[in-house]
């Protein structure tokens, strides 16, 4: 379906589920209403490539390098990133726009200058993650897990449901809506007095 180097194309309304892609380069490519539900992506690597309302619930990503990539409203549930190959991911972040990661396992990654807007990431695990200057304005974070996550310079601006332990994270020069900073007083044992 693929070939092993792939430059500038687009692909349209794949149905991808459960197929295993091993050593795929993909660069400046374009997915669109793709599925790759419990598909298997394995030692691959896609570069400046954009994805639009594509299904990625559970796949598996071991060893898979992702650079400047966008997901535009699409589902991206219940995966382990933490299986992806790292080692090249930090200079260029990634960009979530309007989609779907809850139950996404990110724990003690470096995502520095992420952006996860307008996204629902209800039960995401950021624990031990460093999001400094990450952009998660208007995110849903219900039941999202911080403790020790870095997310100083980080936009949380509208961001909602969240909760943030301010002595177990660093917070230092975040941004946050005035009625939600509220919400950071919450663990501190203390009454709040119209």
């Amino acid at each position: 379906m693929f070939a092993d180097d792939n430059f500038a194309e687009s692909f349209h309304e794949l149905s991808l589920a459960n197929e295993t892609l091993l050593k795929k380069e993909f660069e400046e490519c374009s997915f669109s209403g793709c599925d790759f539900t419990y598909a298997k992506i394995k030692a691959s690597l896609f570069s400046d490539c954009m994805f639009h309302q594509c299904n990625f619930t559970l796949a598996d990503l071991t060893d898979s390098r992702f650079s400047n990539v966008t997901f535009r409203e699409c589902k991206l549930i219940g995966i382990d990133w933490g299986r992806a190959d790292w080692s090249s991911l930090t200079l260029r972040p990634l960009k979530f726009h309007r989609s779907t990661l809850n139950s996404a396992s990110l724990f003690g990654l470096d995502l520095r200058k992420w952006e996860i807007r307008e996204c629902d990431a209800a039960e995401a695990d950021f624990r031990e993650v460093n999001l400094s200057g990450a952009d998660l304005s208007y995110t849903d974070l219900t039941n999202a897990l911080f403790h020790h996550t870095d997310l100083s310079e980080a936009d949380l601006c509208d961001a909602k449901n969240f909760m943030i332990d301010i002595r177990t994270n660093t917070l230092t020069g975040a941004k946050f809506s005035r009625y939600n900073a509220l919400r950071l007083l919450s663990g501190l044992d203390i009454v709040l007095v119209d």
